[in-house]
Protein backbone atom coordinates (compact mmCIF):
# COMPACT_ATOMS: atom_id res chain seq x y z
CA UNK A 1 0.00 0.00 0.00
CA UNK A 2 2.94 2.37 0.38
CA UNK A 3 3.10 2.69 -3.45
CA UNK A 4 -0.44 4.13 -3.44
CA UNK A 5 0.24 6.67 -0.69
CA UNK A 6 3.19 8.37 -2.34
CA UNK A 7 1.30 10.02 -5.25
CA UNK A 8 -1.34 11.28 -2.80
CA UNK A 9 1.38 12.78 -0.61
CA UNK A 10 2.77 14.49 -3.69
CA UNK A 11 -0.67 15.89 -4.56
CA UNK A 12 -1.19 16.89 -0.92
CA UNK A 13 2.11 18.78 -0.92
CA UNK A 14 1.28 20.43 -4.26
CA UNK A 15 -2.14 21.37 -2.96
CA UNK A 16 -0.75 22.86 0.23
CA UNK A 17 1.95 24.82 -1.57
CA UNK A 18 0.07 25.96 -4.68
CA UNK A 19 -3.71 25.91 -4.16
CA UNK A 20 -3.93 29.51 -2.98
CA UNK A 21 -1.77 30.74 -5.85
CA UNK A 22 -3.79 28.73 -8.41
CA UNK A 23 -7.13 29.93 -7.06
CA UNK A 24 -5.93 33.54 -7.23
CA UNK A 25 -4.56 33.06 -10.77
CA UNK A 26 -7.84 31.49 -11.89
CA UNK A 27 -9.79 34.27 -10.19
CA UNK A 28 -8.03 36.79 -12.41
CA UNK A 29 -8.83 34.66 -15.49
CA UNK A 30 -12.51 33.99 -14.82
CA UNK A 31 -13.46 36.98 -12.65
CA UNK A 32 -15.44 34.92 -10.14
CA UNK A 33 -13.95 33.65 -6.87
CA UNK A 34 -16.42 30.75 -6.56
CA UNK A 35 -15.77 29.58 -10.12
CA UNK A 36 -12.02 29.97 -9.57
CA UNK A 37 -12.27 27.78 -6.46
CA UNK A 38 -14.21 25.13 -8.42
CA UNK A 39 -11.67 25.15 -11.25
CA UNK A 40 -8.75 24.94 -8.82
CA UNK A 41 -10.45 21.99 -7.15
CA UNK A 42 -10.99 20.30 -10.54
CA UNK A 43 -7.33 20.91 -11.42
CA UNK A 44 -6.18 18.99 -8.36
CA UNK A 45 -8.75 16.25 -9.05
CA UNK A 46 -7.13 15.81 -12.47
CA UNK A 47 -3.75 15.57 -10.76
CA UNK A 48 -5.13 12.92 -8.41
CA UNK A 49 -6.41 10.95 -11.40
CA UNK A 50 -2.98 11.11 -13.08
CA UNK A 51 -0.35 11.69 -10.40
CA UNK A 52 2.90 13.34 -11.45
CA UNK A 53 6.16 13.97 -9.74
CA UNK A 54 7.03 17.63 -10.19
CA UNK A 55 10.52 18.61 -9.13
CA UNK A 56 10.25 22.30 -8.30
CA UNK A 57 7.87 25.21 -7.89
CA UNK A 58 8.35 26.36 -11.49
CA UNK A 59 7.46 22.99 -13.03
CA UNK A 60 4.58 22.48 -10.56
CA UNK A 61 3.01 25.85 -11.31
CA UNK A 62 3.55 25.42 -15.03
CA UNK A 63 1.81 22.08 -14.99
CA UNK A 64 -1.04 23.30 -12.77
CA UNK A 65 -1.52 26.38 -14.96
CA UNK A 66 -1.66 24.21 -18.11
CA UNK A 67 -4.30 21.91 -16.60
CA UNK A 68 -6.29 24.87 -15.28
CA UNK A 69 -6.14 26.66 -18.66
CA UNK A 70 -7.53 23.56 -20.36
CA UNK A 71 -10.34 23.42 -17.82
CA UNK A 72 -11.10 27.10 -18.53
CA UNK A 73 -11.20 26.41 -22.27
CA UNK A 74 -13.57 23.47 -21.68
CA UNK A 75 -15.79 25.72 -19.53
CA UNK A 76 -15.86 28.50 -22.12
CA UNK A 77 -16.63 26.04 -24.92
CA UNK A 78 -19.45 24.53 -22.89
CA UNK A 79 -20.86 27.98 -22.18
CA UNK A 80 -20.67 28.89 -25.89
CA UNK A 81 -22.48 25.68 -26.84
CA UNK A 82 -25.12 26.28 -24.18
CA UNK A 83 -25.59 29.89 -25.30
CA UNK A 84 -26.02 28.78 -28.92
CA UNK A 85 -28.63 26.24 -27.80
CA UNK A 86 -30.51 28.91 -25.82
CA UNK A 87 -30.48 31.18 -28.87
CA UNK A 88 -31.95 28.38 -31.00
CA UNK A 89 -34.69 27.85 -28.42
CA UNK A 90 -35.42 31.58 -28.24
CA UNK A 91 -35.72 31.81 -32.04
CA UNK A 92 -38.38 29.09 -32.21
CA UNK A 93 -41.85 30.46 -32.91
CA UNK A 94 -43.61 28.27 -30.35
CA UNK A 95 -42.54 27.96 -26.78
CA UNK A 96 -40.79 24.70 -26.04
CA UNK A 97 -40.94 23.22 -22.57
CA UNK A 98 -37.72 21.44 -21.71
CA UNK A 99 -37.04 20.10 -18.25
CA UNK A 100 -33.77 21.08 -16.58
CA UNK A 101 -32.66 17.44 -16.84
CA UNK A 102 -33.36 17.29 -20.58
CA UNK A 103 -31.66 20.66 -21.05
CA UNK A 104 -28.54 19.34 -19.29
CA UNK A 105 -28.52 16.17 -21.43
CA UNK A 106 -28.94 18.19 -24.64
CA UNK A 107 -26.13 20.60 -23.76
CA UNK A 108 -23.86 17.72 -22.71
CA UNK A 109 -24.57 15.93 -26.00
CA UNK A 110 -23.80 19.08 -27.99
CA UNK A 111 -20.55 19.45 -26.04
CA UNK A 112 -19.60 15.85 -26.80
CA UNK A 113 -20.33 16.35 -30.49
CA UNK A 114 -18.29 19.57 -30.47
CA UNK A 115 -15.41 17.70 -28.82
CA UNK A 116 -15.77 14.85 -31.33
CA UNK A 117 -15.60 17.28 -34.25
CA UNK A 118 -12.45 18.86 -32.82
CA UNK A 119 -10.79 15.42 -32.54
CA UNK A 120 -11.61 14.42 -36.10
CA UNK A 121 -9.37 15.42 -38.98
CA UNK A 122 -10.71 18.69 -40.48
CA UNK A 123 -11.96 17.16 -43.74
CA UNK A 124 -13.76 14.37 -41.88
CA UNK A 125 -15.48 16.88 -39.60
CA UNK A 126 -16.36 19.10 -42.57
CA UNK A 127 -17.83 16.16 -44.51
CA UNK A 128 -19.90 15.17 -41.49
CA UNK A 129 -21.27 18.70 -41.08
CA UNK A 130 -21.99 19.08 -44.79
CA UNK A 131 -23.99 15.84 -44.72
CA UNK A 132 -25.77 16.29 -41.39
CA UNK A 133 -26.36 20.04 -41.29
CA UNK A 134 -26.46 21.06 -44.95
CA UNK A 135 -27.97 17.79 -46.19
CA UNK A 136 -25.53 17.44 -49.07
CA UNK A 137 -25.10 14.17 -50.93
CA UNK A 138 -21.77 12.36 -50.81
CA UNK A 139 -21.22 13.36 -54.44
CA UNK A 140 -21.72 17.06 -53.60
CA UNK A 141 -19.47 16.77 -50.54
CA UNK A 142 -16.77 15.09 -52.63
CA UNK A 143 -16.94 17.96 -55.13
CA UNK A 144 -16.73 20.61 -52.39
CA UNK A 145 -13.83 18.96 -50.60
CA UNK A 146 -11.97 17.96 -53.75
CA UNK A 147 -11.91 14.26 -52.89
CA UNK A 148 -13.51 11.11 -54.28
CA UNK A 149 -16.96 9.95 -53.27
CA UNK A 150 -15.32 6.84 -51.83
CA UNK A 151 -13.18 9.07 -49.59
CA UNK A 152 -16.32 10.86 -48.39
CA UNK A 153 -17.83 7.47 -47.50
CA UNK A 154 -14.69 6.71 -45.49
CA UNK A 155 -14.89 10.11 -43.77
CA UNK A 156 -18.53 9.52 -42.89
CA UNK A 157 -17.79 6.06 -41.54
CA UNK A 158 -15.16 7.56 -39.20
CA UNK A 159 -17.52 10.29 -38.03
CA UNK A 160 -20.42 7.90 -37.54
CA UNK A 161 -18.23 5.56 -35.51
CA UNK A 162 -17.48 8.47 -33.18
CA UNK A 163 -21.21 9.24 -32.96
CA UNK A 164 -21.87 5.62 -32.05
CA UNK A 165 -19.29 5.88 -29.26
CA UNK A 166 -21.09 8.94 -27.87
CA UNK A 167 -24.40 7.07 -28.08
CA UNK A 168 -22.91 4.03 -26.33
CA UNK A 169 -21.61 6.23 -23.48
CA UNK A 170 -25.02 7.87 -23.21
CA UNK A 171 -26.82 4.53 -23.17
CA UNK A 172 -24.34 3.19 -20.61
CA UNK A 173 -24.89 6.20 -18.36
CA UNK A 174 -28.67 5.75 -18.49
CA UNK A 175 -28.26 2.31 -17.03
Amino acid sequence: MSGVAKPHQTVETLYTEHHGWLRQWLGQRVGCPALAADLAHDTFLRLLARPRSLNNTHSARGYLRTVAERLCIDLWRRRAVEQAWLEVLAARPEEVEISPEDHAVIVETFCEIDEMLRRLPPKVARAFLLAQIDGLTYKDIAHRLGVSERTVKSYMAKAMLECMKINARYQGARG
